[in-house]
């Protein structure tokens, strides 16, 4: 399991834009290097991220080999009612990394 920041108001007033700030801490390696006994190391990457509010996809990202180890994703929602942020991360080896937040609307 991966360790995750995720960084969002509490609350908004409706029609307000938000910032999302999602980070996650893994390992990321590419699969082009080699180990100590020159076997190649085997690809581990975060594939796919997707974000839902309140069921709606706000945000997808498709990622490749150049993604940085541990990924920060920035992106804006309009606050238009109270309700969940679902995010999940996907990748090789069968890595998947979901977390939920809860954005208030006043």
């Amino acid at each position: 399991m991966a360790r995750t920041v995720i960084t969002l108001p509490e609350r908004a007033r409706r029609g307000d834009i938000v910032e999302v700030r999602c980070l996650i801490a893994h390992t990321m390696e590419t699969g082009y290097r080699n180990d100590d006994q020159g076997q190649r190391l085997p690809a581990d990457l975060i594939r796919r991220f997707s974000c839902h509010y309140r069921g709606e996809l706000v945000c997808g990202a498709e990622l490749f080999a150049a993604i940085s180890a541990n990924p920060l994703l920035v992106f804006f929602v309009r606050a238009t009612e109270s309700g969940p942020l679902d995010f999940v991360w996907e990748g090789d080896n069968g890595f998947v990394q979901r977390e939920t937040r809860t954005l208030t609307v006043t």
